[in-house]
């Protein structure tokens, strides 16, 4: 088996890494690759963004966000977590099967003491009844990936705030994560393996898994030139795209409803690959023209405040509306968070 770390701690790069190597790396011996991430928010290919994420706590705290080319659920992870990956070919006996993937992982973890890791369900690692790791498969063109998450030491404060959605977001049909009591691995490891930085948890992991004392005698994957470019192009078509990461969800409807002094105003919304698809207005305000012109505005216009402006900028929304700031009106759309433009 050859082994990888990624010096990157930028999970769009970490992720390109892996496609890159599953399309087109030698797979005589499957590769064994690590990745650590700063504060980031991975989504699942099928789902909704919005009704993953708490968007305004993301921009605020500069968390990175993407979309994996996996499916199952989001993901937060930071500079606490190790992300495991093996890539391989895909021998007909490997989609799906993750108690072959995992159990490697788990035999390493049995002897660092978490005796009671243990794979549950379909795709889960729990210890306690907590989960601790979640894993996806990707399989294309008879090649393909297994990866999962495993919670070192992982700051659980932030993961409740950053895909935690606020009640009355939206109704979607994306795929919906669902919901688990997560916990870290530290406390249930031997005493020794409890205070490591989490590149030593990680070494340590990957010499069990190998069968090697020394990380120098492991069969190491270079990353050339080659991989490289290729790595950049793939975050520029997907890891890094916002048509990717935003454009690809699901439809979904959103209604915001608010009071002014100058009447109520309702937006209902229809948003086609994070794009205004439709628009309904309702609402008890005096407006002097109908509000057909601002629903044509609005139509085919990308969902974020910055496209949302520009496309209503033409108009004195005073004709429309009345005694309501054009600001605020542009805020209601949006409310309550946006996806960055």
């Amino acid at each position: 088996m050859r082994y990888l770390t990624s010096p990157s701690h930028d999970i769009r790069t970490n992720l390109a890494i892996e496609t890159y190597l599953m399309e087109h790396a030698d797979l005589t011996e499957p590769i064994l690759y690590f990745y650590i991430n700063s504060p980031c928010i991975i989504v699942g290919r099928y789902q909704n963004v919005r009704a993953e994420i708490n968007q305004q706590y993301v921009t605020d705290h500069d968390i990175i966000l993407t979309r994996r080319t996996s499916g199952g659920g989001a993901v937060f992870d930071d500079l606490g977590n190790v992300s495991f990956s093996f890539i391989t070919k895909d021998d007909g006996n490997g989609f799906g099967n993750f108690k072959r993937f995992t159990e490697p992982v788990l035999n390493a973890l049995h002897k660092m003491g978490a005796t009671g890791a243990e794979l549950s369900g379909r795709n889960d690692l729990l210890i306690d009844g907590k989960k601790f790791s979640g894993n996806a498969m990707h399989v294309e063109n008879g090649r393909m990936f297994s990866h999962g998450t495993l919670m070192y030491d992982v700051d659980q404060t932030q993961i409740e705030k950053a895909l935690n959605v606020p009640a009355d977001k939206l109704a979607s049909k994306g795929i919906k994560s669902v919901k688990s009591r997560v916990t870290n691995l530290r406390p249930y490891l031997d005493p020794k393996y409890r205070n490591l930085t989490i590149e030593g948890f990680r070494d340590i992991l990957a010499r069990e898994i190998l069968g090697v004392h020394d990380l120098a005698r492991a069969s190491s994957y270079p990353l050339d030139a080659a991989i490289q470019n290729g790595v950049a192009q793939l975050n520029q078509t997907y890891f890094k795209n916002w048509d990717w990461i935003y454009g690809a969800a699901p439809a979904y409807t959103v209604t915001h409803r608010r009071h002014f002094s100058a009447g109520t105003v309702e937006f209902q919304l229809n948003i086609e690959h994070e794009r205004i698809a439709d628009v309904t207005i309702y609402g008890d305000f005096f407006g002097a023209q109908p509000v057909q012109a601002v629903i044509d505005h609005l139509k085919g216009v990308k969902y974020t405040t910055a496209a949302v402006t520009e496309a209503l900028a033409p108009l004195d929304l005073t004709t429309y509306f009345g005694a309501i700031a054009r600001q605020d009106l542009i805020q209601l759309l949006m409310a309550p968070d946006e996806a960055p433009a």
